[in-house]
């Protein structure tokens, strides 16, 4: 496998489609009833326990570059968008409580893309780093426009990631 896992080059269709969203008028009735139901708004499958926290104030997960680069990062480890979790913190429906994330995710894996440990009330955690907790472990890096900007930040990244994935 080459290392190259996300560019900034032309939009191209991934294997597998792509992560939809779809504004709540859109959602078919059952559907926009669970979502009402649910404590946080957010993509793909919970119960897998690898969750992706992010805070992207303009879109409701990723810009579309951002997504793309996710779903090839994601896929070079064998994981998809509908195996893991992904929330974004800057949805006003969804809390910034570091408690009831956990409670409501169970998640074994966190990945914050971005998103300060801090601001969650978590201890300072270096970016490309992760903490071991008594029931998951926290893994803090930059988001992926700052990787974009930043080769060395994705280099740097990526070889933490798999790592941590892989444990």
């Amino acid at each position: 496998m080459s290392e190259t896992i996300f560019t900034m080059g032309e939009e191209t269709a991934l294997p597998g489609g792509s992560i939809h969203n779809y504004p709540n008028q859109d959602i078919p009735q059952a559907a926009a009833a669970e979502t009402a139901a649910e404590e946080f708004i957010f993509q793909g499958d919970k119960s897998t326990g690898v969750l992706f926290i992010l805070r992207y104030p303009e879109y409701p997960y990723f810009s579309p570059a951002a997504e793309e680069a996710f779903l090839k990062t994601i896929g070079a480890l064998q994981l998809n968008a509908s195996n893991v979790a992904v929330v974004n913190l800057a949805n006003p429906h969804n809390p910034n409580d570091w408690t009831r994330i956990m409670k409501f995710f169970q998640p074994k894996k966190i990945t914050l893309l971005g998103v300060e440990p801090t601001s969650l009330k978590l201890p300072t955690i270096a970016h490309n780093s992760y903490m071991k907790g008594k029931i998951a472990t926290v893994f803090n890096t930059f988001s992926f426009e700052e990787m974009f900007a930043d080769v060395q930040k994705k280099k740097l990244f990526w070889g933490e990631f798999k790592t941590f994935i892989g444990s």
